[in-house]
């Protein structure tokens, strides 16, 4: 029976910071949400006696190990070498594998080094993993150990190789071999404007440990709240449906999407089921909104575009910001966003205007106007809303927050919240 997990990353560009592990992060998001107990993520360099040391360790804590990371052809790519070493193996060159690998430099017009074969052995009685996307093929294989019964997946550490070998033949893999007749599904909550510790307990006791497990990850500048439940097929699609709606209603307005979403998708999607549009006029986020906006495909049905008001110069000549709502306010203030918001609305044409300016830093604060400040302009066809925050971060903290502050306030316009309430973030 399969129950835990060990993830185990390999490679000098990860230990010595040059690379993030990305791979370990992918890996174990999908194990969890599949029902997986992941015990450990080692992280090791392209050393054989640690290389040796992780999977002796990764097997003694988890039923299965799966691993990243050192199936290329040169010296330093040790996994399959260390692999056989430490289950007592000896290599197999596999001639189906090793013709595939000659017919993709073939079909290249390039010369195979002969350097690619090492990408063919594999050890022996390994189940292999084809790699549709290169030349290294993954492997499995299926031990008895002293720990108990031991599986190693080893994958290529290329993300767009390992991704979809995961996704389309380890992880129904691991389905078939868990060993137990029930299912396990979740159920994801996106949510902002709320601290994770302040999340925690707006959810508590909501669903039981017999009922189901909860976990948060946070991602800045949003939190998701992931349920996951496991029971027999037949009652399962109703119990996370019940436990799921017990969590909506106790998180409330903070959600602003459920399942793989974001924040410009819901908005997005408002926007279009209400049939408005939409125009810009940024100042410190330099485009990021409609950046973001952008990304979804479809936004130009909502999206008229968007005006980058840096300089005083242009807030005056495109958004009509007066010369006196600046001399009086400054250039960061409510009553600027308010005619930033109302300026965009009228040169683009549009339903809904919004605008942002601040200060993003690390300079141009002021004891009156520290770095962080941002003030946030909405205008509608019957209402201008505007409100200052203080954010905090770094230059790219600032900005982020800030266009999901924005997002969020079209968000809440649109289903008949006050906008001006987001943000503030409970802790």
């Amino acid at each position: 029976m399969i129950r835990s997990a060990a993830i185990l990353s390999t490679g000098d560009e990860l230990t010595t910071g040059r690379t993030l592990d990305t791979n370990a992060n992918f890996i174990a998001d999908k194990l969890v949400s599949a029902g997986f107990d992941v015990v450990a993520i080692l992280v090791v360099g392209d050393y054989p006696e640690r290389l040796q040391w992780a999977w002796h360790e990764a097997l003694r804590l988890a039923d299965v190990v799966i691993s990243t990371g050192g199936l290329g052809p040169t010296a330093d790519d040790l996994t399959t070498e260390t692999v056989a070493q430490v289950t007592g193996r000896s290599l197999v060159l596999d001639q189906a594998v090793a013709e595939r690998i000659r017919q993709m430099f073939a079909a290249m017009n390039r010369v195979m080094p002969e350097n690619n074969l090492k990408q063919a052995q594999f050890p022996a009685a390994a189940a292999i993993i084809p790699n549709a996307f290169g030349t290294a093929p993954g492997f499995r294989l299926d031990l008895d150990t002293a720990h108990g019964p031991r599986h190693l997946i080893v994958l290529p550490g290329v993300p767009r190789e390992m991704k979809p070998m995961l996704e389309e033949q380890v992880l129904p893999w691991l389905a078939q071999a868990r060993g137990s007749n029930e299912v396990y599904l979740s159920h994801v909550f996106q949510t902002f404007g709320i601290s994770e510790s302040a999340l925690d307990e707006l959810v508590a006791g909501g669903v039981t440990p017999e009922e189901g497990r909860i976990a948060f990850r946070a991602a800045f500048p949003q939190i998701s709240v992931r349920l996951t439940i496991h029971a027999a097929p037949d009652v399962a699609p109703q119990r996370l449906a019940e436990l799921a709606a017990r969590l909506r209603e106790r998180i409330g307005a903070y959600c602003y999407g459920e399942g793989d979403t974001t924040m410009e998708a819901t908005v997005g999607a408002l926007l279009k089921e209400h049939g408005l549009t939409l125009g810009l006029a940024e100042s410190c986020t330099g485009g990021l909104i409609g950046h973001r906006i952008t990304a979804v495909a479809g936004s130009s049905a909502y999206l008229r575009g968007g005006i980058i008001a840096y300089s005083n110069d242009i807030k005056q000549q495109s958004l009509g910001v007066r010369a006196e709502t600046l001399a009086a306010h400054g250039a960061v203030s409510e009553a600027t966003a308010e005619e930033m918001a109302q300026g965009a609305r009228r040169l683009l044409g549009t339903d809904l205007g919004l605008a942002v300016t601040g200060i993003a830093g690390p300079d141009g604060g002021t004891p009156e106007k520290p770095v962080g400040t941002v003030c946030f302009g909405l205008a509608t066809p019957e209402k201008v809303y505007s409100r200052r925050y203080q954010l905090w971060g770094n230059r790219e903290w600032v900005k982020l927050l800030a266009s999901q502050v924005a997002l969020d306030w079209v968000r809440r316009a649109l289903l008949g919240m006050d906008p001006t309430e987001s943000g503030i973030l409970r802790r």
